[in-house]
């Protein structure tokens, strides 16, 4: 038995790993698919860009079916009145101005009208933000979230998700990290404790959707 069938069957035994399953009504998050992101010469590598193309479509299928849509971004305070210890262990995160390049979503991915848009200083798109509000105000119970980087942001998010009691299903071809390994690990964890984790094409036949 290999050391990850042996992981597998530990976490089985003790009863972790089970589906926490689908309810409407429906929403999506999109995590910091900025520019800074998807640039591998800065802040981006790995598999992030197969996770901005996959994306395409599930934000499609997302605007069709008129499900909440949520992005957030990374914004810190020009004057860097806001740097905290986040920035602080990593320090090339404080390029990600309002108005910098690299904190732009990229386009094909960018927010419409009607669509959040949240901005944070923290790994979380719910930490001091007003998107668990927002989301409860529309009545998500299911939210689908896609986004950068697994082991980061998009794993922080999906903890406070869950934390706030929606249920979080991690699209595991929409999700990109700088390094795979930290990405697998990542989807691992969240599926055996935090969430369901699923490519777009299975998630889609779940919930009676085109993909």
């Amino acid at each position: 038995m290999s050391a990850r069938d042996k992981d597998v069957e530990v976490y089985a035994r003790q009863g972790l790993g089970g589906s926490i399953g689908r309810q409407p009504p429906y929403g999506l998050l999109l995590v910091d698919f900025v520019q800074g992101f998807a640039d591998p010469a800065q802040l981006g590598g790995g598999n992030i860009p197969q996770a901005i193309e996959a994306s395409v479509a599930l934000l499609a299928a997302a605007r069709s079916q008129g499900w909440p849509v949520a992005h957030s971004r990374i914004v810190y305070a020009d004057d860097a009145s806001d740097h905290n210890v986040f920035s602080e262990k990593i320090p090339g995160m404080r390029v990600l101005h309002e108005d910098a390049a690299a904190s732009q979503f990229v386009p094909q991915l960018a927010p419409r009208a009607g669509e959040l848009v949240v901005r944070k200083t923290a790994p979380s798109a719910f930490f001091g933000t007003q998107l668990a509000p927002w989301l409860t105000a529309r009545g998500v119970r299911t939210l689908l979230v896609a986004g950068c980087t697994t082991s980061g942001c998009v794993r922080a998010s999906v903890v406070d998700a869950m934390s706030w009691g929606f249920r979080p299903v991690v699209v595991e071809d929409c999700v990109g990290d700088r390094a795979i390994g930290p990405h697998e690990a990542n989807l691992f964890d969240m599926r055996s404790k935090y969430a369901d984790v699923a490519p777009w094409k299975s998630v889609a036949a779940s919930i009676g959707i085109a993909s």
